[in-house]
């Protein structure tokens, strides 16, 4: 533990020392300590200290107030490491009563530092380190508790919660950052106080929300979420697929399928938009379900309509941008694409493209293969799944044309005096045929030079060269089909 602890950077090193030699204590404090413990990379670093916001801020040259409570942000310039390039540094404080439960209502700069760490939300978060004398400060056995993998609140759980509700979906995140579980007495303390995440801001919901869907462990987060009244403070539109039945190629009911299909997205490590989508891609399902007769099963017709609509509504809500929230309203809208390889034709897969975004196409992919494994299905990527991406790659190749070419029709026209006509293609297939050969010779100046020759050949064999142009197009054409289906394995 002590040799993780020795791993403090300069650029904190160089606030804590400066504040000691000008007869402050400073201690490197909370989450950073944590993740130095943890042997994990801090985010960010933070110091407390016996000074107050002036004195802090008479001793270094770049500073700024990032709070109301005295917190003082020092700058580190040159720094190429976003983690480094500001150490906060706040004065020992003790804190009033909390009436909006969220922020103190008085803040009063204390000269002790345990009466700095009592005020803070968890054991692992209220450990102090100093450099300087090797030594830690635990006064809540917080590294056993990190050595348990436990998250536990500091003194009263109760009283932690009241002052500011934020702290229950930092547990639950924590939970799924850290994969800790929460001890019981906290766990007991967060219910009793859920409701009053009501009266903390959509953005900072929003902002712990993203967290956990980041996280490694969001599934096992966000139905401990649910467990504990949570999970309606954040989109209880999500609980009402909790024991909706889906039909025969479904092994869970919505809820826990779009638990899974988050989940299989935080496994491939995929970025937040995927995960969003892959959470809410079903969240339409308990309104569009409806029973058939004809087949004595449930069928859920327009649910990614219906679905499309409900995301944009909750993203809004949440105060997410508007460019998250139109992407994941499209992943949505688009995921239940017709992928029979049988009967999808090559326009319908551009339709598919045009509607969800050619940037955006391998997006749409990765939920699809996210949903199937949400289902209860082994298999990521079946062979019907294969073809319809070696199809997509197809459409989205670009086609093998004269207008590949640095030059055109009006440009050989100019060169050749040539009227508008057959001979103008054949110089242009003709042209092709060399470029594919060889496509160092696609330049103007060289392109020019081959026009004039070949506008002084006889008619027969312009054409004749123009029409082996137009069979090298289409033989290239078949070759770079053969290659992308033997990518996907379709072949």
């Amino acid at each position: 533990m002590q040799r993780s602890l020795s791993q403090i950077p300069a650029e904190v090193l160089r606030v804590t020392e400066k504040l000691q030699k000008a007869g402050f204590e400073a201690w490197v404090v909370g989450g950073c300590v944590r993740d130095l413990v943890l042997g994990k990379k801090p985010n960010d670093w933070d110091v407390t200290t016996n000074a107050n916001p002036d004195e802090i801020q008479g001793l270094f040259e770049k500073t700024f107030y990032t709070n109301e409570f005295g917190t003082v942000g020092v700058v580190n310039e040159g720094i190429e490491d976003d983690t480094l390039k500001v150490v906060e540094v706040t004065p020992y404080r003790t804190e009033g009563r909390y009436s909006d439960a969220r922020r103190p209502d008085t803040v009063v700069f204390s000269h002790k530092l345990e009466e700095d760490l009592k005020r803070r939300d968890f054991t692992i978060n209220a450990l102090a380190f100093d450099p300087s004398q090797n030594k830690l400060v635990d006064l809540y056995d917080g590294i056993k508790d990190i050595k348990d993998n436990r998250l536990r609140a500091v003194g009263e759980p109760r009283e932690r919660f009241e002052e500011d509700a934020l702290r229950i979906l930092r547990a639950v995140r924590l939970s799924a950052e850290l994969n800790f579980s929460i001890e019981e007495l906290t766990k007991e303390a967060m219910k009793q106080t859920v409701s009053q995440l009501g009266k903390i801001s959509k953005e900072r919901v929003r902002d712990e929300f993203i967290r956990i869907l980041n996280s490694p462990k969001p599934m096992k987060a966000l139905l401990l979420a649910h467990s504990m009244g949570v999970l309606a403070h954040i989109s209880p539109e999500l609980e009402q697929g909790v024991g909706v039945l889906q039909n025969q190629a479904h092994k869970y009911d919505v809820f826990e399928h779009n638990m899974r299909t988050l989940q299989h997205a935080a496994d491939k490590e995929w970025p937040l938009i995927i995960r969003l989508a892959g959470l809410f891609h079903d969240v339409g399902k308990p309104k569009a379900r409806r029973w058939s007769e004809e087949k004595k099963d449930w069928t859920f017709h327009g649910h990614e309509v219906v679905g499309a609509r409900m995301v944009k509504k909750i993203l809004e809500g949440l105060k997410f941008p508007r460019e998250t929230i139109d992407l994941a309203e499209r992943l949505v809208r688009w995921h239940m694409f017709f992928s029979d390889p049988e009967k999808v034709t090559l326009s319908a897969v551009r339709r598919l493209i045009n509607n969800v975004g050619r940037e955006h196409i391998d997006e749409l992919i990765n939920l699809r293969i996210c949903d199937r494994i949400g289902t209860g299905r082994p298999k990521e990527q079946p062979f019907r799944l294969r073809k319809y991406q070696s199809m997509i790659a197809q459409a989205l190749q670009d086609p093998i044309s004269v207008g590949m070419l640095a030059t055109d029709g009006k440009r050989v026209m100019e060169v050749t005096r040539e009227k508008p006509g057959p001979r103008v293609g054949w110089i242009l297939h003709a042209l092709l045929e060399e470029v594919l050969d060889d496509p160092a010779k696609n330049t103007a100046e060289y392109l020019e030079k081959k026009v004039v020759e070949l506008a002084a050949l006889p008619p027969k064999e312009l054409q004749a060269k123009g029409e082996g142009g137009k069979e090298k197009k289409e033989e290239a054409q078949e070759e770079e089909i053969k290659e992308i289906r033997k990518k996907y394995f379709v072949d």
